[in-house]
């Protein structure tokens, strides 16, 4: 137990009684409020196990405006069909593949309240017409997704997507019943628009929406739906700044805010709004506001005791906890410099880095973590307790620490070739082989594998990049960043094997709106089965068949690794395997490595370590600190 916490003998202190007596104010203000309108809607699914909860205006009795069922599983259904996802404008279903599903379903996910948008591509089967005009193929989708076929039916499948622009949100559906379909097989939902892509395969989307004139928050703005230029009902979104439903039968908006001390009795606090009210009508004066600040400043000398003696604590248990070592401040400092702006590496997304020596060890990579008041002392040492743990060849490998001086810094060991970013858009170097590239992609998949599979618990990247891809003396792959991200994005190893074939950047605004997100670009080509318009140019001159051959078949991977729903992606482990066995499949030599000289040299291969922002001074780095 906590030694600064106090056993029940002990008086109470002031603070604690004044916290004491806000909390009952809280609950008595919280228990005293109102019930919200439309309180004849149960929005819990009280047969799931925990409880789940759903905002106005959906719920699981007949007083809802948007009535869903629930499973003792957890699940949502409309209908037959499963609720993937609820947002504040759609609702996300599961439409699995079915031969027998007759067209006339379309009318049932058509009512009062919700309908198909545009963002679906129906894949139909005897059609009087063939569309074939969505941005996936029909043969794709059911070869690479293993979905039943419908022989039985004599008819080939077909996908339609409305490109008519007159329908705004949501799908035409005339032209499918002048068509006559008899099957509606499953479907699939893609949107170009968004800075990350979206595609499901097996999911349909509804845009819904509530019957009447606008009812909304007054911290909301009013949305009215229209369907063939009649209006249909609304939706209400929170304004900037706010959170909630947005309806005022609902739970309406509430001003989003971290609340710290200085803004504690704020109108950005919420729900502390009515707190602070009833205790003023029991503390009343100027009085109070001293009060409070006093109150202020003793939590705060209080913590920063706690954050020291923690990190005492932490230091003391570290030195026989850990196997890396232990660096003073001083030591660090002396490395750097001074953290000197000559020796700054770059700055990445969890802190800047610098080049220094350190101890036995030639050239090292110190990583000074920015966000200190994101990552604690306790949360800082329970990533290096995971970083040290791990053993694998093609991750950075952490060589030390520091938590010294309020600063929280990490060792490395050092990439002297940079970033595959850096040479993918030729940053540096001459340009990477095919062979080079796809030992990369395979180092880079068996690193993240492990992460996956051999570490119990799982430890998941979740910001895979080529930025954060580096490479050592060989061109070999190194992982970097895997123990201070997991609070990112999903792992999407699919972009950085569309970086690796086509040399393009995640995201580039220089190109047109329709090819900005490289994913959507990607999806696009590879779907319709034109991967050579994507290709890197640079890779062409020494192509051969098994190049060719496999870069496809990497296009295909990527373009499964890049489905919107996880249970139709592959497994990392799945990934690592196909990529190896490309990679064997053509008895490769690995002499397709960029030729070294200079370009591997130390002393001009400085330019960064694991940012895409390097510094101006970068270039000359180790000939003004290698002397």
């Amino acid at each position: 137990m906590d030694q600064d916490v106090a056993a029940p003998s002990v008086p109470v202190p002031f603070s604690n009684m004044f916290f004491l007596l806000l909390l009952f104010y809280a609950i008595l203000g919280i228990t005293s409020s109102p019930a919200p309108a439309g309180a004849d809607c149960t929005r819990v699914c009280t047969g799931s196990n925990p409880e789940i909860t759903v905002r106005y205006p959906f719920g699981f009795s007949d007083g809802c405006k948007i009535r869903l069922n629930c499973s003792k599983t957890g699940e949502f259904r409309i209908r037959e069909h499963q609720v993937l996802n609820l947002t504040r404008d759609h609702i996300l279903l599961k439409l699995t593949a079915n031969c027998s599903r007759l067209f006339t379903e379309t009318n049932l996910l058509r009512t009062r309240n919700y309908a198909l948008t545009r963002r679906n591509g129906l894949i139909l089967s005897q059609c009087n017409e063939t569309f074939n005009n969505c941005v996936v193929s029909t043969s794709l989708i059911a070869t690479q997704f293993k979905l039943p076929s419908c022989k039985s039916t004599n008819r080939s499948l077909t996908c339609y997507y409305d490109e008519n622009p007159n329908s705004m949100e949501f799908m035409d559906l005339k032209r499918l019943e002048m068509a006559g379909c008899k099957v509606l097989y499953s479907s699939i939902t893609v949107d170009l628009r968004r800075n990350n892509l979206s595609m499901g395969v097996q999911s349909l989307e509804l845009g819904w929406w509530i019957e009447g004139d606008c009812h909304c928050h007054k911290n909301a703005v009013c949305k009215n739906v229209s369907i063939d230029n009649e209006r249909m009902g609304y939706r209400c979104h929170c304004g900037e700044g706010f959170d909630g439903d947005g309806f005022a039968d609902g739970d309406g908006c509430r001003r989003v805010s971290s609340c710290n001390a200085s803004k504690y009795m704020s109108s950005e606090c919420g729900g502390t709004t009515r707190v602070a009210i009833l205790i003023g009508g029991v503390i009343v004066g100027a009085s109070f506001v001293s009060i409070i600040a006093l109150i202020c400043y003793c939590i705060r000398k209080r913590t920063d005791l706690r954050k020291q003696k923690s990190a005492k604590r932490l230091l003391s248990e570290a030195t026989g906890s850990l196997n890396v070592p232990f660096y003073p401040y001083k030591e660090i400092s002396k490395a750097t410099n001074g953290f000197s702006e000559k020796q700054r590496l770059g700055v990445g997304a969890y802190g800047t880095v610098y080049a220094g020596k350190l101890g036995n060890h030639e050239w090292v990579a110190i990583k000074k973590i920015r966000h200190k008041e994101t990552y604690g002392n306790d949360q800082v040492m329970n990533e290096i307790k995971l970083l040290s743990s791990v053993s694998h060849p093609n991750l950075v490998q952490l060589l030390g620490f520091c938590i010294e001086e309020g600063e929280q810094i990490l060792v490395y060991e050092f990439m002297p070739n940079g970033t595959l970013s850096q040479h993918l858009q030729r940053e540096r170097g001459n340009g990477l082989s095919w062979t080079t590239r796809l030992a990369i992609a395979t180092e880079t998949a068996q690193a993240i594998a492990y992460l996956h599979s051999a570490m119990n618990p799982p430890i998941y990247h979740r910001d895979v990049k080529s930025s954060n891809i580096l490479l050592d003396y060989n061109y070999s792959s190194k992982v970097a960043d895997f123990g201070l991200s997991r609070l990112g994005m999903l792992d999407d190893f699919g972009v950085v094997l569309v970086e690796i074939i086509t040399a393009l950047k995640a995201v580039d605004l220089s190109r047109r709106n329709s090819e900005v997100n490289l994913a959507a670009l990607a999806v696009d080509k590879i779907g319709k089965g034109c991967v050579g318009e994507i290709i890197d140019p640079f890779l062409e001159p020494n192509s051969d068949s098994w190049t060719t051959t496999s870069v496809h078949k990497v296009a295909e991977l990527a373009f499964r690794c890049l489905a919107f729903h996880g249970d139709v992606r592959p497994s990392m482990t799945e990934v690592a395997d196909e990529l190896e066995q490309i990679r064997l499949s053509g008895w490769a030599p690995t002499d397709g490595y960029v030729t070294k000289g200079k370009d591997s040299s130390p002393v001009t291969v400085q330019e960064g370590w694991l940012s895409e922002q390097s510094s101006p001074s970068t270039s000359s780095l180790l000939s003004n600190i290698v002397q």
